[in-house]
């Protein structure tokens, strides 16, 4: 299993604007990728910052979506977003969420 973590700014006093573009329009993309497992969404104390982490089955899956859809989501948050977001992308070593195979002994 993989994550995308993403970290991005809102512009000010723009977070229910984020929240409503993300329900109507972001999940119901995510939700038609292949491999999209699930989708946890943070909001930083000063209702600016958000972080969102996105759970693949696979590498393949996250980098498809990266290269295909997620320029979609940028354009549908244009309107809420302060600079661009930062993406970084994990392997899942441990999760209580979701069954994970055990790694092969050396």
């Amino acid at each position: 299993m993989f994550a995308r973590i993403v970290k991005i700014n809102l512009k000010a006093n723009r977070t229910t604007d984020f929240n409503e573009a993300f329900e109507k329009h972001i999940l119901p993309m995510l939700r038609k990728e292949k491999g999209f497992q699930d989708e946890i969404v943070f909001a930083g104390p000063s209702g600016t910052e958000m972080v969102s982490i996105s759970l693949w089955d696979r590498k393949e899956s996250a980098e498809t979506y990266n290269a295909v859809t997620y320029p979609e989501v940028l354009k549908a948050l244009t309107h809420v977003l302060e600079g661009s977001p930062q993406v970084k992308t994990y392997e899942v070593a441990s999760s209580t969420f979701h069954k994970l195979p055990v790694p092969a002994a050396v």
